[in-house]
Formats: structure tokens, sequence, C-alpha cells
């Protein structure tokens, strides 16, 4: 959950990529640290196995000052996506602010999506997240590729669903910005009722969206 240090001013957001084994976790940070460009953005840190499939986590930090002065710093970060490393993946959920759940597109990836977010329910209720109120997109990646789940196909899935669907290639940019916006739209909502950014700070939505995305809020999708 947001933390809040009156002594700094500042208020710490966490959010969460989850997903399956290579579903492209990683790369849709690694874009975000390529055309992000808020007023504070730390270096990207990825740790990695031997066999390039992300161990720990990645971690990619933002921020912004706003007007009043209120310092809002947010931390991008992915679960493992290998089973064996499931506590992993409850420490990283554990207080998120937000959660994208990137999903593989490929016709052969449909059981390991369906098993990863049984897991992510699964791991909000253990560690006391509430998926009603949880601000989360759901990601179609890899759209490039053949043999992929229709669009259509996707919606229909997900119909009823609460949350906004977006359809990517990370590997080059497509989707990723749009996935991120998504987020942070929602996420605004749930922050301004519990810490009134809009009455308080003087924040609105599209303030909160372009401190955290810099150029990149009002700079259409990536291309490369």
């Amino acid at each position: 959950m947001a933390e809040f240090d009156n002594d700094t001013n500042r208020l710490t957001l966490k959010l969460v990529y989850y997903g399956p084994a290579q579903s492209g976790k990683t790369t849709n940070l690694m874009r975000l640290h390529d055309h992000l460009s808020p007023e504070f953005k730390g270096e990207m840190m990825v740790l990695d196995t031997h066999n390039d499939r992300t161990l720990f986590f990645d971690l990619l930090p933002l921020g912004f000052r706003t007007p009043s002065g209120l310092l809002i710093k947010c931390k991008l970060l992915t679960v493992p996506g290998q089973v064996v490393h499931d506590s992993t993946r409850k420490a990283i959920l554990s207080r998120a602010d937000g959660v994208v759940f990137v999903a593989d597109s490929q016709v052969n990836q449909r059981t390991n999506n369906a098993e990863s977010f049984a897991n992510f329910e699964h791991n909000c209720a253990r560690v006391g997240l509430d998926l009603e109120r949880l601000p989360a997109v759901i990601q179609y990646n890899k759209r490039d590729l053949p043999a992929i789940v229709s669009e259509a196909e996707v919606r229909a899935s997900w119909q009823g669903a609460p949350w906004p669907l977006c359809f990517s290639t990370a590997l080059v940019g497509h989707g990723v910005l749009e996935t991120f916006a998504q987020l942070l739209s929602q996420l605004y909502l749930r922050l301004d009722l519990e810490w009134q950014l809009g009455q308080a700070q003087g924040l609105t939505s599209a303030a909160f969206v372009q401190g955290l995305m810099g150029n990149a809020a009002t700079g259409g999708d990536v291309h490369g």
C-alpha cells in the first residue's frame, strides 16, 4: 500500500508486473526505462539467472514533485515467472498499489496464462490485497508472433472482468506506454480517495500521469 512519510513529505508507490515466465514483464520495464521521462528516474536493476529468466525481480524507480511540494516516488517491479519462486512473488506483490498482468498471446500459452492468473489471485488473497479494489490492467503481449489468440477471443474471455485490456508487442514498445498510462489513471482514483491528491495537493489525474511519464504521456505510443 502507498506509504506516506510526513517528515520528508513523500508518498511512495509500488507497481508490480505479474505473469507467466517469459511473457514480457522485464521487456515492458526496459521499454518504459527507455521512453519515460519523469522528473526523477533511476537506473533499472535487472537480476537474471544463467538462462536469462528473471530470478528475483527487476526494479525501475520513478518520481516527481507536485507543485505543492509533495514528492511522489514510484517503484516498478516484476515478479519471477517460475513456479519455484512463488515465495518471492508473494513478497514482491505484498503491499502493491497496482498490477499489470502480462499474458503471453501465443495459443500454446493459454494454460500457462490461466495458471499464472490463478496464482496471482491466490497470492493477492495471501498478502491481503483486494482484487475488487486493486488498480490493475491485463496486457496481452507478443502480438507480433504467429499462432496467437485473436483479439476478439481475448475480449470474449475477459468479458465482464473489471480490468481494462491492452495489447502489446513489448519488444518494440507497442502498447507498453498505453498499458502503463491505463494503470496510472486507475491508481490516481484510488490514491485520490485515500490521500485527497486533488483537494490537498492540487494534483489532477492528468498531471499525475504526466508526472510519472513525462513527455511520453503526450507523445503517443512507442514504436521502436
